[in-house]
């Protein structure tokens, strides 16, 4: 693990890690201070989706705060977006706190990208005749 930079602007928190030399963790909050141990989450989350043979080379996470009372039960709003050389990928959920919310959007970019990994499989589509006709 390798920290790049942390620091505070108008509001908006950046933190960014490099896991490995494969992925780069963008973290920005925005009216929302984040809990100890989100970016911990954030990480082993992000790190378990290497089990799949897609590439992602930088993703980002914006956790953004709702000041609205009114909006408590989703007051907190996740959006996940990967930029880079591997796919696009976006998911965007909103719960009561801001690791709800994170469990929600990972679920969704795991979704895409057990997609993407069943698509560059190969399933082995081929007839028994062309697999008789091979032997001989």
């Amino acid at each position: 693990m390798n920290f790049l930079r942390s620091g505070v602007l108008a509001g908006i928190v950046i933190t960014r890690y490099i896991e490995e030399a494969i992925m780069e963790i963008t973290i920005h909050a925005r009216h929302a201070g984040l809990a100890e141990d989100f970016n911990e989450a954030v990480k082993s989350k992000l790190k378990s989706m290497d089990r799949f043979n897609v590439v992602i080379e930088r993703i980002e996470v914006e956790v953004l705060h709702e000041q609205n009372p009114r909006q408590g039960k989703e007051s907190h709003r996740v959006i996940l977006t990967s930029r880079g050389a591997g796919p696009l990928l976006r998911a965007e959920s909103a719960a009561f706190n801001d690791l709800a919310a994170f469990d929600l959007a990972i679920a969704d970019v795991e979704q895409q990208i057990r997609k993407i990994h069943e698509r560059s499989k190969d399933h082995g589509r081929d007839s028994l005749k062309f697999r008789a006709l091979a032997k001989d």
